[in-house]
């Protein structure tokens, strides 16, 4: 049983004066392109399709708010690094992304990563983008391409790496590893419990 079942889209957002009122919660999901961004989205509310996935880089290009429950909000953010995106529609992003960054209702950030890659540049980047008051946690996306060994070595060099900066999980939206304990994170983000 999804404990988001009332979870809807809002609206695409292309210009800040379109987000939604500044109140209540939200959590921002971010990431490189092609991290799993959409598919954890889609794996944590226990919704196929709320966040829609694809193979090519890029897919999302606008600040896509969902409503999980009223005064609870999800945006997913569009991919950094490689993505198949005209650069007028990628310098759109920066100004969008600051409006967000300065909302009294952003309460933290999910930042997907690729286990078998880790924290790389634009990782970093998004990690001191944050403020000091929001919290973060690192979903170590695609866990299931890596065996046992390989998943403890990405978990104890991603926790290295944050430093303290961040919580972090292993998680696989195809397999469902880690689903639960992300859910428990943002239920209680979104409940004021950071």
């Amino acid at each position: 049983m999804s404990r988001f079942s009332q979870a809807r889209f809002l609206i695409s957002a292309a210009v800040p004066q379109q987000f939604p009122l500044d109140v209540g919660t939200e959590v921002a999901f971010a990431g490189r392109s092609n991290a799993g961004k959409s598919s954890a989205i889609n794996a944590i509310t226990h919704r196929q399709a709320l966040a829609r996935t694809s193979k090519i880089p890029g897919r999302t290009q606008l600040l896509n708010f969902f409503e999980l429950a009223p005064g609870q909000r999800l945006v997913d953010l569009p991919g950094y690094g490689y993505a198949d995106v005209p650069a007028a529609q990628r310098r759109t992003w920066p100004p969008l992304i600051e409006a967000l960054r300065t909302r009294a209702s952003l309460k933290g950030l999910f930042v997907i990563v690729d286990a078998r890659r880790g924290l790389q540049d634009g990782d970093e980047n998004l990690l001191g983008w944050v403020s000091p008051s929001q919290a973060i946690h690192v979903l170590l996306s695609k866990a299931d391409k890596l065996n046992r060994g390989e998943a403890a070595a990405a978990l104890r060099a991603a926790e290295a790496g944050l430093a303290g900066r961040a919580t972090v999980q292993l998680f696989s939206s195809l397999k469902g590893t880690g689903v639960r304990a992300a859910e428990d994170t943002l239920e209680a983000w979104l409940r004021g419990g950071i």
